[in-house]
């Protein structure tokens, strides 16, 4: 193969790890696939009809996608336990077919159990799915007691194909899983970096999507950075080198986003505040302008581009390679900065700290590398990255124990019941619709409530189904048209229909949607109960259980949007004060803390929180100032993340970085930020507090002339200082959306 060819295949590997990190929805949709495939070939060979083949088709599906434990042995006890779970559901819906009251009361009661198993982790989740949904197939293919028998042994049947498939056809190991994670973060780096070559070089038509081609890079190695991070456990080694790992990809995510608004600045002619690369819509900083093109700004280009290839290099290292980084990691020193603009120069700097990350994260995840060709300043990194490394691995990880709600506030026991009123309503309503379709109605309330915490996420599910339902039920009838009676065809087109359900899940519950009635269409056919009118039906029923769900949700034990966004808000203040606290005293000369778990601690809360304003923020909403208001609080908490994530990894430096000493006169700096955070996140926890957000004077001013600043760029309180002030600027700009007062300066 050419190196042409070479580089077009590398390319598209990038895009396609980029696009799906560490393969797993291309992964779930081929395990589940392999699975029904499997089943369907088995029984064809056995001569089983028409009603098996389906049941056993979603037999298959529910035995396959039901599993949610990362590690193999657990996996596959899950699925023995999961197989007598569904053999025990099937024989109960049987033994109630013909008694219509008794077998109404006891769905509801399995529903109850089946959302109440989720407090004790993924097993309950697994075997309450795997109940429900068993029962389900009961009703959808007729199981009665007479034919029992033959439907127990298609069921055992599917578990033991989706068992071949799992851990045979496509099996997948959390170390594999974690090596094409770390490939994607590769790739979605060197995807940042093509973003931020776009914003140098856009125009002004063109700087408006540049800008947000970063912003969309910058969230996707985000993405990927905590999918890393719920991986490591199970997926590393030891602890150590799940740490060194945590700590290598925390930095290149850190040093990328630094490097994307010291490009801002370079646009611009005041420094870009991180809320631009974090606020969909934000415009450039003030007289934003396309930098004077000179020879720097030439060798700007040409050092992106080459960090870009530093990025996607394998491992092997060569002496063009050697000279690259030798070139980009001696911008750290000073006198090797070119005559340029100091904005301009400060992108030179950056460049220098990300090529330092990426030859960290090299090292992390390929192992050593030749040194033959290094320079003085390659050499002293590899020697500040050492040293990062044994004061890494001689860390102690600090054990947390989490308090769980009790009785009915717990939200396992309020979601069951919710649910289990909301099917009690889906099942009257539907026996009016149909006497032999109203499970659709149960199905659709018991969706709705799956990975939803509050009546606003329930409606826009409800909303979201009842889209992709109308539109897959047009689907179903071209498609229904297309196949006839011609099993075959049918059956090929079902499972494309199932691949896209599960590849497309993550990213659109609409598309899932649409795929799964798309499917249901064709299998109607199968059974030779298609019509216009069942599908229709469909509809109605769908709209009925939507509706119901939202109906309980908002009546029995209601969480509010406004409720549930407040408890999240006031998690992610609390971790910021974890953060910065800890952050700051390191800085200070304070005891060590394991900063960077606290860091992914407030990464996670501010997702739930995104996830939480999803109603609040979604597109048909008619409230447009309460969306524009959600949306520019995420932005504002996702700014003080990033600034929080920086002063962590800054402040793990200390014990190892030549150039960083401890200041004690730092803790005073932070002192305001901190009392500032907790009153704002006593007024939006409802707590009876007098407490105002103080202002007073820049902390930027503590740069002047006697103040804490130090000449060299790189020393900890410069660079320390900058983020104190732009998370202290954030912190303030949360106080007007949130209605917290502001005291009066002095």
């Amino acid at each position: 193969m050419t190196a042409a060819g070479v580089s077009a295949a590398a390319r598209w590997r990038d895009r396609v790890a980029a696009s799906d990190p560490g393969l797993l929805r291309l992964a779930a949709g081929l395990r589940t696939v392999a699975a029904i495939s499997l089943t369907l070939a088995v029984l064809s060979l056995l001569g089983a009809d028409v009603q098996h083949l389906v049941a056993g088709a979603i037999a298959a599906m529910v035995a396959t996608f039901a599993i949610r434990e990362k590690q193999r042995p657990r996996q596959a006890v899950t699925l023995a336990l999961g197989l007598a779970v569904a053999l025990a559901s099937v024989s109960v819906a049987a033994l109630f077919a013909t008694r219509q009251v008794a077998g109404d009361v006891f769905f509801v009661v399995l529903i109850f159990c089946a959302v109440y198993g989720r407090r004790f982790g993924d097993r309950g989740t697994t075997l309450g799915l795997v109940g429900f949904q068993v029962y389900f197939l009961a009703l959808f293919v007729g199981v009665t007691t007479e034919n029992l028998a033959g439907f127990c042994g298609v069921i055992a049947l599917a578990f033991v194909c989706s068992a071949v498939a799992r851990f045979a056809l496509v099996p997948q190991t959390p170390a594999g899983i974690l090596e094409r994670l770390r490939q994607a973060f590769r790739a979605r780096l060197a995807q940042l970096i093509d973003a931020q070559l776009e914003l140098l070089d856009a125009g002004p038509d063109e700087v408006d999507r540049a800008l947000e081609h970063a912003r969309e890079g910058t969230a996707r190695l985000h993405e990927t950075a905590m999918m890393i991070q719920g991986r490591l456990e199970e997926g590393t080694s030891d602890e150590a080198v799940a740490r060194l790992v945590q700590r290598r990809i925390a930095d290149a995510e850190i040093t990328a986003e630094r490097l994307g608004l010291m490009l801002l600045t370079a646009r611009g002619t005041e420094r870009a505040d991180t809320l631009t690369l974090h606020l969909p819509g934000a415009p450039l900083p003030e007289g934003g302008h396309l930098p004077v093109r000179d020879d720097a700004l030439d060798t700007l280009r040409r050092d992106l581009t080459a960090l870009r290839l530093l990025v996607r290099q394998p491992a092997a290292d060569g002496a063009a390679t050697a000279g690259v980084r030798n070139r980009l990691l001696g911008y750290r020193d000073e006198e090797n900065l070119p005559q340029a603009s100091p904005d301009v120069q400060d992108v030179f700097r950056g460049l220098g700290e990300a090529a330092r990350a990426v030859l960290g994260l090299r090292i992390a995840l390929d192992g050593p590398q030749d040194e033959s060709g290094d320079s003085l300043e390659t050499a002293r990194s590899r020697e500040e990255l050492d040293a990062e490394d044994v004061a890494i691995a001689a860390e102690e990880e600090d054990q947390q124990e989490d308090q769980d709600e009790k009785g009915l506030r717990r939200p396992t026991t309020r979601a069951a019941v919710q649910v289990a009123v909301g099917s009690s309503l889906a099942m009257a309503g539907g026996e009016l619709l149909s006497a032999h379709r109203w499970y659709w109605a149960v199905l659709t309330c018991w969706i709705v409530f799956l990975n939803t915490a509050s009546t606003g996420e329930i409606l826009v599910k409800g909303y979201r189904r009842l889209l992709g339902t109308v539109l897959g039920v047009v689907a179903g009838i071209l498609l229904a048209g297309i196949v006839g009676h011609h099993t075959g065809t049918a059956f090929a087109v079902v499972l494309l229909c199932v691949f896209a359900m599960f590849y497309t899940a993550p990213l659109s519950y609409t598309l899932m949607s649409f795929f799964v009635t798309a499917a249901l269409g064709v299998l109607y056919t199968l059974l030779h109960t298609y019509s216009l009118s069942v599908l229709v039906l469909r509809i109605e029923e769908t709209a009925l259980g939507a509706v119901c769900g939202v109906v309980a949700a908002a009546l029995v034990l209601p969480v509010r949007t406004d409720r549930r966004t407040n408890e999240l808000l006031t998690t992610v203040l609390d971790r910021l004060t974890d953060v910065t606290s800890d952050a700051v005293d390191q800085l200070s000369g304070g005891p060590p803390a394991d900063l960077l778990d606290r860091a992914r601690d407030l990464d996670r809360a501010l997702a739930d929180l995104r996830a939480a304003t999803q109603p609040l923020t979604h597109p048909v909403t008619p409230l447009r100032t309460r969306r524009d208001t959600a949306r520019y609080v995420v932005a504002l908490l996702e700014t003080c993340a990033y600034h929080a994530r920086s002063l962590a990894a800054t402040a793990e430096l200390l014990p190892t970085h030549p150039s960083i000493a401890a200041d004690p006169r730092l803790r005073g700096a932070g002192r305001r930020i901190l009392h500032n955070i907790g009153a704002i996140a006593a007024r939006v926890a409802g707590e009876p507090t007098t407490a105002e957000v103080l202002t007073g004077p820049s902390i930027a001013s503590l740069l002047k002339p006697g103040g804490l600043a130090t000449p060299r760029y790189g020393r900890v309180t410069d660079r320390v200082l900058r983020h104190l002030q732009r998370l202290d600027e954030a912190v303030l700009g949360l106080a007007r959306p949130l209605g917290v007062p502001v005291a009066r300066p002095g």
